[in-house]
């Protein structure tokens, strides 16, 4: 009897003793669901934590290594504006060449990482300003149209000569057009090649600047293309000065003089980088820009 009294004990006490193990092995396992982890397994989570960190430490540190490259833009901007627009006369103006380009931008940009090619996710999303919305602005901002070139010439208090700059070209084709702004879109150009130059600069793409195809059309221009091309418009935004387009699909390659010409970079790249540098200018609203397909250039109206 007693025998049985104490093995009925003893049994009660072992179930109660794993009870007690099991209720405390699962509150352990509630609290730290890692130690059910097997080694191999909590190993792979360190090392995927640890590179989510790293690579938020690097992203971190591109953000501000961006805004210090927009800091300095802006005031490298400020310090070099090309004075021989503002003389706009083309006999007095003097364009510096590609070595003085080089001597002005390059020793500016000297980052060891390389900033990344994102672009836009759409063209025709990121740069939607179609007809009706620029010609609000140029109207606003610009000129009374112009008749003719001699006309452009005797309104040199009005716009500004722009056929000579360090940060863009001006197309040796354009034949319907003359290069002649208002000091806005002037200053909005100069900044656009600037800005592109130093994106190129940052992701270590070697320098192309943009090419201007359009710029400041009289109503002789206007007529002269109305015959060419039955759909030209005849309220264009061009012809107000505040306008340009920029071509997306040429670029002129920077080379130092006297050495061998600079690796071929793809437009689809280049036009990558621009794309970034006027949805930025675009969102900071500097300017209305429209996509043009047919065209080959993006439509750009200051405001």
């Amino acid at each position: 009897m007693i025998d049985l009294t104490v093995k009925k004990l003893r049994k009660d006490i072992f179930i109660r003793c794993v009870c007690g193990l099991v209720l405390i092995l699962f509150v352990v396992r509630m609290c730290r669901p890692e130690v059910n982890t097997p080694r191999s397994e909590r190993a792979a989570v360190v090392d995927t934590t640890a590179a989510i960190v790293a690579h938020e430490d690097a992203v971190q540190q591109e953000a501000q290594a961006e805004v210090r490259t927009d800091g300095q833009e802006e005031q490298a901007l400020a310090e070099e504006q090309v004075e021989a627009s503002a003389s706009a006369a083309p006999a007095g103006v003097r364009k510096l060449s590609e070595r003085d380009l080089l001597a002005t931008t390059s020793p500016r940009l000297d980052f060891s990482k390389r900033h990344p090619i994102r672009s836009v996710p759409s063209y025709r999303d990121c740069f939607p300003d179609v007809q009706d919305v620029q010609i609000v602005a140029a109207q606003a901002n610009g000129v009374t149209p112009v008749e003719c070139r001699a006309d452009a010439e005797r309104r040199k208090s009005e716009l500004l000569y722009v056929g000579a700059n360090p940060y863009y070209e001006i197309d040796p084709r354009m034949n319907r057009s003359i290069p002649y702004l208002v000091p806005r879109a002037s200053h909005l150009l100069q900044h656009i090649g600037r800005r592109f130059l130093d994106s190129l600069a940052v992701k270590q793409i070697p320098l192309h600047k943009i090419i201007v195809t359009s710029v400041l059309r009289t109503e002789d221009d206007v007529r002269r293309l109305k015959r060419v091309n039955g759909n030209a418009s005849e309220q264009s935004c061009h012809r107000f000065g505040t306008t340009f387009d920029i071509s997306y699909n040429r670029f002129h390659t920077v080379s130092p003089p006297g050495e061998p010409e600079r690796r071929a970079v793809r437009n689809d790249s280049l036009k990558f980088v621009l794309s970034e540098v006027l949805r930025d200018v675009r969102a900071e609203g500097r300017c209305y820009i429209k996509y043009e397909v047919k065209q080959g250039c993006f439509h750009v109206t200051v405001r």
